[in-house]
């Protein structure tokens, strides 16, 4: 089984991606004209083993294309071009609906009272192997590279999800050095909650404020969209950011 996905993948990575493919990406994702020209095989191999691994679902009358694809699968390989994930493991489908979309939600309150209602959601990660994107979104958030982007977003949440990135990623690795990350997730995270309570200018999207989970997620946006500014800023957190994704996005762009 194992022997006959390697060999599988081995045959679609050496395969040329169509030029029209190419094309498409680097119209509608910005941060793929900053990979090096040398990874641009290995990343178009990992786009190619994506797109032939998971399945896309258009939902609300959306049909999906090569260019909704494309897009999201660029930006999810290039996450991993690390080498951190077997191309997210957990992942089955992807939902995409044509815009932002209405999600079920409970809040569970004191006294056992129980509110049901909707909320307004441009994206989601599931623990069921499925992720939900609002295609309006992603395609905003794949051609600004101001820190705001959807599918960075919510991989980051699978990436956490199979990883411990937000809890306990430092206590799987060997690397006595990986036991720092933690300590710098929180103390950034703490610090991002103060600058935001003080009305303070911050880097990071503020819905990373939240939790330490979505401060990863936020985090993760800017270590790829603004690399150079989160070194700049907050360069021990980028060096924390870089061992774990195995990655240098700041020397792409100088």
């Amino acid at each position: 089984m194992f022997g006959i996905r390697k060999r599988r993948r081995d045959r679609l990575k050496k395969q040329l991606m169509p030029i029209e493919w190419v094309r498409l990406i680097e119209k509608n994702v910005t941060i793929y004209k900053f990979v090096p020209d040398e990874q641009k095989d290995q990343l178009h191999g990992y786009i190619q083993v994506f797109l032939d691994e998971k399945k896309f679902e258009g939902c609300g009358g959306l049909v999906i294309t090569d260019e909704i694809r494309l897009t999201i699968a660029t930006q999810a390989c290039i996450m991993i071009l690390g080498g951190i994930s077997d191309y997210y493991p957990s992942l089955v489908t992807i939902l995409v609906y044509p815009h932002s979309y209405h999600a079920p939600v409970r809040d569970y309150e004191e006294g056992g009272i129980v509110t049901e209602g909707y909320e307004h959601r441009q994206g989601e990660a599931w623990d069921m192997g499925s992720i939900v994107l609002s295609w309006k979104d992603v395609k905003t958030g794949a051609k600004y590279t101001d820190g705001k982007n959807l599918v960075l977003h919510e991989f980051a949440h699978l990436l956490d999800s199979e990883l411990g990135a937000s809890e306990n990623w430092h206590t799987v690795s060997n690397d006595p050095t990986y036991s720092e990350w933690s300590r710098t997730l929180s103390r950034e995270h703490r610090q991002l909650v103060k600058m935001t309570e003080r009305g303070e200018s911050v880097l990071f999207d503020a819905y990373g404020a939240t939790s330490l989970v979505e401060f990863f997620a936020v985090a993760t946006e800017s270590f790829f969209e603004q690399p150079n500014d989160l070194l700049r800023r907050h360069p021990v957190l980028y060096r924390q950011m870089k061992i774990f994704y195995a990655q240098d996005p700041a020397s792409w762009v100088r």
